[in-house]
């Protein structure tokens, strides 16, 4: 077997080398494409493939007909929204994520975002803090879950919203009130925490209507997808309402007249930075390598998002 490990953005080198030792354990062939700038390249590099991993790397229509031996891709991470499934599916390729590995990572920089701009960007001026306040939740998965305990750990007020989760249960053994509307999550929210991915119901669904219900002195923080905010309907609802705040770490097509219009209310990270931590990028790698040598010998597909 030959696996391609195509990363743009690289893994650590502890990472790469424990991928490396999963596949030289198991027979398999280790190929690196790493700070690769121009699609052609991996056009090239996937031809002869069986297998590869991915990090935030576009695995489009274009390159699944490029990989004539291809039957697997896994995303080291969460988010899939950079393989075309419908394209891998026709041609009987398994995509799998690796769900939860990153998710410490980016709970911990959602709270880090809060007291960022809670503290006025760390810029001299009064500031206020995090305990006391209510954090909402939307969507309560892997990500979603650890925001709320260790916002709860901070003396924060948690609740959360997620349609596909029905049972207070859930919501509940994490001392976290489940609310049943989208509309009651953000009308509540002194701090909004989003974690929904980017689908046809959510694409451009976080917009005005929902940032004018927020409390006076909101905050809306986003480290799921650029896709799921209407960045119009964000800016205007920040110019009507001077109190309103926004921070991203995925910089809005808008994040110049962003910043330029509504200076310390705004914030976007430079570069992703949810899952750049050393743990994540070594946790994700390594589960992805395991999942392939996984689905070669056992056949297994637990984390199959293409099905």
């Amino acid at each position: 077997m030959k696996v391609l490990v195509a990363t743009e953005k690289p893994f650590a080198k502890k990472a790469v080398d424990g991928i490396r030792a999963i596949f030289d354990k198991a027979g398999y062939q280790t190929v690196l494409l790493e700070k690769y700038t121009d699609k052609a390249q991996l056009l090239e590099a996937v031809a002869d493939v069986d297998a590869m991993i991915i990090r935030s790397d576009k695995v489009t229509a274009e390159v699944i007909a490029a990989a004539r031996n291809l039957k697997i891709v896994v995303r080291a991470g969460a988010g899939y929204d950079n393989v075309d499934l419908a394209a891998a599916s026709a041609k009987g390729v398994v995509v799998m994520n690796t769900p939860g590995q990153n998710s410490n990572a980016v709970a911990e920089l959602a709270l880090a975002m809060m007291i960022f701009m809670s503290r006025n960007r760390f810029t001299p001026g009064t500031g206020s803090e995090i305990q006391g306040k209510t954090l909402a939740i939307h969507a309560y998965g892997n990500v979603g879950k650890l925001v709320g305990r260790k916002g709860k750990a901070l003396g924060m007020n948690v609740i959360a919203y997620d349609p596909f989760i029905t049972d207070a249960a859930v919501f509940e053994k994490d001392g976290v009130e489940k609310v049943d509307s989208v509309e009651d999550l953000y009308s509540r929210a002194d701090f909004l925490s989003l974690h929904i991915p980017a689908t046809l119901q959510t694409v451009k669904s976080i917009g005005y209507d929902l940032m004018m219900s927020m409390p006076k002195g909101a905050t809306l923080v986003n480290t799921a997808r650029k896709e799921v905010i209407d960045e119009e309907g964000v800016m205007r609802a920040m110019t009507e309402r001077e109190d309103l705040k926004y921070i991203t770490d995925i910089a809005p097509e808008a994040a110049a007249d962003m910043a330029e219009k509504f200076g310390k209310r705004f914030f976007a990270t430079p570069k992703k930075m949810g899952a750049e931590t050393a743990e994540a990028n070594i946790n994700a790698g390594l589960a992805a390598a395991s999942q392939i040598v996984d689905y070669f010998v056992n056949g297994n597909v637990k984390f199959q998002v293409n099905k």
